[in-house]
């Protein structure tokens, strides 16, 4: 812990006092973010919503990497630029070409999925100085510095030092374990055909419920929280077991 702390006050003094002209961050060079030409998104940063499949592929699952949100299905996520688009063009892409700009807004290295009220709202085009996501930070960090490398994209020193605190801490860069193997989609299909299952089993009389009669009749009862069947029975005192 004092190690991690000697080695940000060490960078905190050299961002501080390095000299302007040629001064960098892993490779990266820090300046002031300046808007050289205007944005204009929608001309020159226009990506299609077709994006998500490739980025459901990449992570493997309908999945918000900065939450551990598993989505229903790809409509209920937004596509989120992990370095913002108006980021990247007042750090160096306002001196680029068109091509070069929608190539940007394209890259899947550059591209996760995330909840609308987290992309539009909180997230929004904020730096690691002003937002770091709750979950996959050191994943996040990486992605962010190979990025502006591969852009040739400046960063500032706020940010360059909110990096540093989350990289020095970090023992890989990879994601956490997902949380949904499968999207929730898929999930509630397979517990439905299982639920089917169970009422055949058990649902003599077809109305979606299993009586005490109908258990003691298969041979389950007593019937308790663990059992397939309990999710489809009346729970009057709420221990745990019916037909006991």
């Amino acid at each position: 812990m004092r190690r991690d702390i000697l080695c940000i006050s060490i960078l905190m003094t050299l961002l501080a006092f390095a000299p302007a002209m040629g001064e960098t961050w892993r490779g990266i060079v820090i300046a002031p973010e300046h808007r050289c030409s205007p944005y204009e998104r929608k001309r020159d940063y226009h990506y299609p919503q077709s994006l998500k499949r490739d980025i459901i592929r990449q992570i493997g699952a309908v999945y918000g990497v900065y939450t551990g949100t598993c989505f229903a299905s790809p409509g209920q996520a937004d596509i989120e630029h992990i370095v913002a688009m108006s980021e990247a063009h007042d750090s160096g892409l306002c001196a680029e070409s068109r091509a070069v700009r929608q190539r940007f807004a394209r890259d899947i290295r550059n591209l996760a999925l995330a909840a609308p009220s987290l992309n539009r709202n909180q997230k929004r085009s904020k730096d690691a100085a002003d937002w770091l996501p709750a979950r996959n930070r050191c994943w996040f960090a990486e992605r962010v510095v190979n990025i502006r490398r591969a852009y040739n994209l400046t960063i500032d020193r706020r940010e360059a030092m909110a990096l540093e605190a989350v990289i020095s801490k970090c023992q890989n860069y990879q994601l956490e374990p997902l949380v949904c193997h499968q999207t929730l989609a898929v999930k509630r299909r397979r517990q439905s055909e299982d639920e089917s299952g169970v009422l055949r089993l058990y649902d003599d009389n077809g109305n979606g419920r299993i009586t005490c009669k109908e258990a003691r009749r298969h041979g389950i009862a007593p019937v308790s929280r663990d059992h397939p069947a309990y999710p489809f029975m009346r729970d009057a005192d709420g221990d745990g077991v019916v037909c006991e």
